[in-house]
């Protein structure tokens, strides 16, 4: 892109020390905007904040009872605004029905869907006076089974669910909410699980066989369509899932 487009807005993106979000991160800041990442890692922040104009560092687990207050008034202090709200903080504990611990589920549940839940709770005023957008970074769609994925699937097909009812909602504020639905991408998320190097590459030949492209996505096309979304002329966007994902979600 590099327009310009977003010159002077301000842009919170989670996660956002590797893979998409990093990749988000960076979008936005060609284009103009300011831009708090946010994590739990404050190297790789600082490594993302070093690559791009105008990145802020903020560490924080969005998991965490208090921090969604503490994302949004680094942000305010930083920018004095905040125009967009990047929900992309996630992680995946891989395990069927029957060997599913409930730490581990317990934890996917507070930073992919509570988590977002919050920091757009505390973002609302600051969307409003802006008339800024969500942007939640959700998966495959509800109509799909996916082995091994019983609670982060469950997590986010829901964060979707909360993209169309937010969507009619905040409409009548100005605020616009659109989900980003990736599919298989190149990103360190399994690594982070626990999977060896061998194991994800098992992984990502399997899915390779159902995706209609025969690839995975590299991390930059899918923060394409999330900076787009958060543009000027996406305005009348609003309540839609926008799956990148390579066609898997319609083979």
């Amino acid at each position: 892109m590099g327009s310009g487009a977003l010159e002077g807005r301000a842009v919170i993106v989670t996660g956002g020390g590797t893979g998409i979000g990093r990749a988000t991160a960076l979008g936005f800041a060609a284009e103009g905007a300011r831009v708090l990442v946010v994590g739990r890692t404050e190297a790789r922040l600082k490594e993302v904040a070093a690559e791009g104009p105008g990145i802020e560092v903020h560490v924080a687990d969005v998991a965490e009872d208090g921090a969604a207050a503490g994302v949004m008034k680094a942000a305010v202090e930083a920018f004095g605004r905040v125009d967009v709200l990047v929900n992309n903080a996630a992680i995946i504990r891989p395990a069927q029905l029957g060997a599913i611990d409930r730490d581990a589920a317990e934890r996917q549940f507070d930073t992919n869907l509570l988590g977002p839940l919050f920091l757009a709770q505390e973002a609302l005023p600051h969307l409003e006076r802006t008339g800024g957008a969500i942007v939640n970074i959700t998966s495959m769609p509800a109509g799909r089974g996916w082995p091994n994925n019983t609670v982060y699937g469950a997590g986010k097909v829901a964060l979707d669910f909360m993209t169309h009812t937010w969507a009619v909602e905040l409409a009548p504020r100005g605020i616009r909410v659109v989900s980003v639905a990736p599919g298989a991408t190149r990103t360190p998320v399994l690594e982070h699980a626990g999977l060896s190097p061998e194991q994800v590459q098992a992984v990502g030949e399997e899915l390779v066989q159902h995706i209609p492209l025969a690839r995975i996505a590299e991390p930059e096309e899918v923060a394409w369509w999330i900076v787009a979304a958060a543009r000027p002329e996406a305005g009348y966007v609003t309540g839609s899932v926008i799956r990148v994902d390579g066609g898997i979600g319609i083979a």
